[in-house]
């Protein structure tokens, strides 16, 4: 039971320490941009495929799914206004999140760990390049700033899937269907859903930096570091989720 308890408080030390030390290097020059750009790149472009076929089923389904109980009460003329708050408050985030926790997570994750099995971190650190700075200051600010993008594309194209879905039963517009939209979105909705994307976004990049970058030796620990940065990240995201959403709750 001890033993367990002090590899508990060590894990922790060097969470904390992990954490010193992006802080530290992220606010100090010199930056790299061109770096952060080419993970951007990696994080943002290379995942719309995938977020797009995602984001478009959610709200094609959410919508198909939650017809009829609104057809129960006469109500269907609300479904625009209900998939739009769904849509933007909580499954936008809350599903780029996990896209990116699956895709984003477990290629970061394996990245570091192979160049730290390949001691490829060591030759950095021998050669005078800062590997905090450069392979985890920069993946944590690319994901922190990459998924909110992406969680607004989800939005909008979860939409458009709703749009569709309806447009199946309803002669209903598409200019009447996000007029209904933007006039059920209050500004509110839209800085509950960029505050989870940003929580969501610095959660994945720092967990699944943190278990790469401590990964262990040999080929197996890449394995096992890819899918810890998943697991990890995921468990994570849906934890804030609940504190977000109470911490929300209490703010209203």
């Amino acid at each position: 039971m001890g033993s367990k308890i002090e590899k508990l408080l060590i894990e922790f030390a060097r969470i904390h320490r992990f954490m010193m030390s992006f802080l530290r290097e992220a606010v100090s020059p010199p930056y790299e941009f061109k770096e952060i750009i080419r993970q951007c790149y990696e994080i943002g472009w290379k995942s719309f495929p995938l977020i797009s076929l995602t984001g478009f089923i959610v709200g094609f389904v959410f919508t198909k799914q939650s017809r009829p109980s609104l057809e129960e009460f006469g109500a269907t003329s609300w479904l625009p206004a209900l998939i739009s708050i769904a849509i933007v408050r909580a499954l936008a985030p809350l599903v780029t999140a996990l896209i990116a926790s699956g895709k984003v997570g477990s290629q970061i994750g394996a990245e570091l760990s192979s160049m730290n099995v390949t001691e490829q971190i060591d030759a950095m650190e021998v050669s005078g390049t800062n590997p905090t700075k450069f392979l985890v200051s920069t993946r944590i600010v690319a994901t922190t700033f990459m998924i909110p993008i992406l969680c607004f594309y989800v939005a909008g194209i979860g939409l458009f899937g709703g749009y569709l879905s309806i447009i199946g039963k309803d002669d209903l517009s598409m200019l009447a269907f996000f007029t209904q939209v933007f006039e059920s979105i209050a500004a509110k909705d839209i800085f509950a859903m960029v505050i989870r994307a940003v929580v969501f976004g610095f959660t994945i990049g720092f967990a699944s930096s943190y278990v790469g970058y401590y990964s262990t030796k040999g080929t197996e620990g890449v394995g096992k570091a890819a899918n810890s940065a998943v697991v990890s990240s995921m468990f994570l995201v849906f934890v804030e989720e609940l504190l977000i959403v109470q911490l929300l709750a209490l703010l209203n």
